[in-house]
């Protein structure tokens, strides 16, 4: 075997240490999985490990039984592509003026952005914005309050400025205006830093719960996460009513649990594969870059 494909021991290091890492990882997830497929009597037993004991698909018909989940299914798709393309735009049409340095006020504006990461209104502020401008039940209430991230803007805007220069001179000497040289140059070279902070944003509002319990309380605009929520308690109450230790109708509330996590995580993992190769360069390129 020649030297440069020899193994080292730093090499077989790093590789049980990811190994380990991943194994890690890997172990909680596989437990939900076991959870989610096994029947009341061996979750309450205990005996449960990685793999399902009396495999059951109760907990998957118990929550696809509600007539009104396919319909939270296709709202929270729609909901979550919307917020998503809203977002970018305006972190896009944030970011690209900031890389300018003729900018007037430029630095100020980016510490006036940065003072929100760490500084906002409150709870009760937000909570009285949002009705004081009768968004309560409607979803510019999912989507206005957490409309930009300012993280993601920073790292769009280091992407930006990575950019050589001299393609926008190139550009504007054949007669391309701003919004040419940013749609036509700088969007079409930015796409690994767009696709994953378009999965930042996407998974955000998917995962998003907190803001959907404030602000709705009509069904019909229960985002998934908020369904799920509401199904689970539906069930705790009926454990509640049929007494302590019964295996009766009810689920135990822990593969309910453990089925609304992988309902909720499905989707985003068939996603993730498609994006996984913008991911590492948009992510390392923004942050490094500048």
């Amino acid at each position: 075997m020649s030297r440069k494909h020899r193994i080292s021991f730093t090499d077989i290091s790093i590789i049980l240490f990811i190994t380990v890492v991943s194994i890690t990882c890997l172990v909680p997830f596989l437990y939900m999985i076991a959870l989610s497929f096994s029947s009341n009597q061996a979750i309450i037993s205990q005996k449960v490990a990685l793999w399902p004991v009396d495999f059951t698909l109760e907990t998957y018909k118990t929550i696809l039984s509600d007539v009104e989940m396919i319909y939270t299914l296709g709202y929270t798709i729609v909901l979550t592509i919307g917020y998503t393309l809203f977002c970018m735009f305006l972190t896009i049409c944030a970011a690209y003026p900031l890389t300018k340095k003729r900018l007037r006020g430029r630095s100020f504006l980016v510490t006036l952005l940065v003072f929100t990461m760490y500084f906002s209104g409150g709870l009760i502020p937000s909570y009285m914005l949002v009705k004081n401008l009768d968004m309560m039940n409607t979803m510019w209430s999912l989507i206005l309050p957490g409309a930009m991230s300012v993280f993601n803007l920073i790292i769009l805007k280091t992407f930006f400025a990575s950019l050589p220069e001299s393609l926008e001179e190139s550009a504007s000497i054949d007669g391309c205006n701003e919004l040419g040289i940013l749609v036509r140059i700088v969007l079409p070279l930015s796409l690994p830093s767009i696709a994953t902070l378009s999965l930042f944003y996407a998974v955000d509002r998917w995962n998003g719960f907190q803001d959907a319990l404030f602000y709705i309380t009509d069904k019909n605009l229960y985002p998934m996460q908020l369904k799920l929520y509401q199904i689970i308690t539906a069930n705790q109450q009926l454990d509640a009513q049929q007494g302590e230790g019964s295996v009766g109708a009810f689920i135990v509330p822990e593969s309910l649990k453990a089925a609304s996590v992988m309902f909720a995580t499905v989707p985003i993992l068939v996603v993730y594969p498609k994006l996984q190769k913008y991911f590492v360069d948009g992510v390392m390129t923004g942050a490094i870059k500048g």
